[in-house]
């Protein structure tokens, strides 16, 4: 019998060598020993071995464009370090470099921070607390460097609109089926706050780590207080319904419209930031859910669409960031994360 589709005959790229339907059906996974589920069955594009894509750590979540090579076969299992040079991290991140701009944040800084303490007990949104130490900063930015490069992306702090895809006047909140939160005006301050400092160099305490079993993960680098603005999940804009069958694993929810054709989704495969590499539970198992630490929200902001993830309790040093991907909609497939 013939394979069930593509994906068991190896990735989306051009093939490199010619297996029978017999040689195929035999195939099974390295990881389980099962051949079931060969739709999610990936052949090696050098020594034809089967793996599922749920059994491979990290877990792939769709077939890969160009040539894959299984663990055995990768050369360099571990993405090559972003060089932790000053210049090369401020070009990179496109630090501002005004001493003058500093100095005029940091009394904006001093003047609000008053207001910052008394929003906390109406439960508004507080902004990240930077490392003090620059060398450290400098890590933290250098870590997020090496993810993005690796994965093939350019950083990027804001929604873009690029040309094909959906312009900036289709992301309208008011579109939003059964209306969207609005953001107050208190907490658009502390977002916008959020954004000036990382433009200046000032980071959230945050590490990119690479897990053999995860993949790129993310670390808190110092105590983060509950209700703390971490980041916002940005990338290019796009209608969904350009992308209902786009292989991209990280896509997320912007705009859930009445009318379907004009829901929006973020896309970041080309252009993100951190949100991009903050994993998702397993919300399948108790202990999965246990893990959640972050809530993914989404914001009306000046009549637009925004994704937020805001601490969803005190977060320690050292431990890992994660939350829901499905949220309320149950459609991401998270039984098989670690």
């Amino acid at each position: 019998m013939a394979p069930k589709s593509l994906f068991r005959r190896r990735t989306n790229a051009p093939s490199s060598s010619s297996l029978s339907s017999a040689v195929l059906d035999a195939i099974r996974c390295q990881e389980c020993g099962s051949g079931e589920s060969d739709d999610e069955l990936l052949l090696c594009d050098r020594c034809d071995r089967g793996f599922h894509l749920f059994c491979l750590r990290p877990i792939l979540a769709c077939v890969p464009k160009g040539l894959w090579f299984c663990p055995s076969c990768s050369a360099d299992k571990r993405p090559k370090r972003f060089p932790l040079i000053q210049t090369k991290i401020i070009d990179f991140f496109r630090i501002q470099r005004s001493s003058e701009i500093e100095k005029l944040e940091c009394r904006k800084r001093k003047k609000r921070s008053g207001g910052l303490v008394v929003a906390k007990k109406k439960r508004k949104l507080l902004p990240f607390n930077p490392i003090e130490d620059p060398d450290r900063r400098l890590e933290q930015m250098a870590s997020l460097a090496t993810a993005l490069t690796a994965t093939g992306a350019v950083f990027s702090n804001e929604l873009t609109y690029r040309p094909g895809m959906a312009p900036r006047s289709a992301n309208r909140a008011a579109y939003e089926n059964g209306g969207m939160q609005v953001l107050s005006k208190e907490d658009v301050e502390t977002l916008n706050l959020c954004k000036r400092m990382m433009e200046r160099g000032e980071w959230p305490p945050l590490m990119v780590v690479y897990d053999p079993l995860e993949g790129f993960t993310v670390e808190a680098d110092r105590f983060i207080r509950d209700l703390t603005i971490v980041t916002e999940y940005v990338g290019d804009v796009d209608y969904l319904k350009n992308r209902e069958h786009d292989d991209g694993d990280s896509m997320m929810t912007l705009l859930s419209a009445a009318a379907a054709a004009r829901s929006l989704v973020i896309c970041p495969d080309q252009r993100s930031n951190i949100a991009r590499f903050i994993n998702g539970i397993n919300n399948h198992t108790r202990d999965g859910k246990k893990k959640q630490n972050l809530k993914c929200v989404r914001f009306s902001v000046d009549g637009e669409c925004r994704v937020l993830l805001v601490a969803n309790r005190d977060i320690s040093k050292g431990e890992r960031l994660y939350y829901d991907y499905n949220g309320s909609e149950q459609e991401y497939p998270t039984e098989h994360f670690v």
